[in-house]
């Protein structure tokens, strides 16, 4: 995005009661993703809707009381993911219909119960928000990194709900954090293609891909179809 990584306050108290009312309806016993970036209208779109794909692929179905959704630091309240993005998606037969883009509350780090952020410093924005964030929010590399080193017979059985192993997920990857450190600063980056061709955008869109196949995989406990 044109605006910087590290920007604007994120907290509107003003939304608080219409992002509650959204909400109402949705599983008690549910887990939340929630994928950070800038404007959301790029890369999280793209991870948010290719995470909701692949979790279908997989189990038939994205429910199970697993929310996928997305918002942005820098967030274009209202706005239409960038066509690019949904070029994307269609080039993974992923859905792009009806997204639109949101700026990150306090509201929707709170209901989160895994954070997935572009970059190290959207993590920093929202871990700096509060709400007991640290423990739950991670680079989307970062988390791939961790949860490779993950023995999938230690996480409870999809038997158990994909809800229950969601958890047990991200408790083990948590662990795991000051063990495994990124060989570089950047290994933990996905760049922001705004403004960029379609080239960009495909490569960013495979980047993401890869680092979200063994998240998928270990949360489903199924491989991808070769």
């Amino acid at each position: 995005m044109t605006a910087p990584e590290a920007g604007r306050g994120i907290g509107n108290g003003e939304r608080a009661a219409e992002i509650t009312t959204t909400f109402v309806g949705l599983p008690r016993d549910s887990f939340r993703i929630l994928h950070v970036s800038t404007g959301n209208v790029c890369r999280s779109p793209i991870t948010e809707r290719l995470t909701r794909h692949f979790v279908a692929q997989r189990l038939g179905v994205l429910g199970g009381g697993l929310i996928v959704e997305s918002a942005g630091t820098w967030g274009h309240e209202g706005a239409p993911m960038e066509a690019n993005a949904e070029t994307v998606l269609a080039d993974f037969g992923a859905d792009a219909a009806g997204f639109v883009g949101r700026e990150l509350l306090d509201e929707h780090v709170i209901r989160a119960d895994l954070v997935l952020t572009a970059t190290r410093d959207h993590r920093a924005q929202v871990i700096s928000m509060g709400h007991s964030a640290g423990l739950r929010t991670f680079t989307l590399k970062e988390f791939t990194r961790l949860v490779k080193a993950i023995d999938p017979a230690t996480l409870p059985p999809l038997d158990d709900g994909v809800v229950i192993r969601a958890r047990a997920l991200v408790r083990a990857a948590a662990a795991l954090r000051g063990w495994l450190l990124a060989p570089t600063a950047e290994a933990d980056e996905v760049y922001d293609p705004y403004g960029a061709p379609l080239t960009f955008f495909r490569s960013v869109g495979d980047e993401i891909h890869e680092a979200l196949d063994p998240v998928v995989t270990a949360l489903t406990g199924v491989p991808a179809r070769a």
